[in-house]
């Protein structure tokens, strides 16, 4: 399994979905899976990234949110949590996507 967090840097989320991604490997026993960190610069580098906002989650180059438009966009992204929009993706959400 090959896990990629894409973000940009002004994304103030992106560390948030970083912790909660490691918690859900380590809760599913693959905390020996690495979570490779994407660094964007500029809206060209997000589109060959396959980022749909930041941040976005990649498994084997696959969102793990995929939404109706999935198209690449430069902007932060929000998942819903619980009724509201966030900023990442409930631990919840991820140990769901992830089985």
């Amino acid at each position: 399994m090959e896990v990629e967090l894409v973000y940009f840097e002004d994304c103030p989320n992106w560390q948030v979905a970083h912790a909660r991604l490691q918690e859900a490997l380590a809760a599913l026993g693959r905390s020996d899976v690495p979570v490779r960190l994407h660094l964007v610069r500029d809206p060209a580098e997000a589109q060959t990234a396959g980022m749909r906002g930041s941040p976005t989650i990649l498994v084997d180059g696959r969102d793990l949110f995929p939404e109706d438009d999935d198209l690449p966009v430069w902007s932060c992204r929000l998942y819903p949590v619980e009724g509201v929009l966030e900023g990442a993706p409930s631990l919840a959400a991820l140990l769901a996507a992830l089985r």
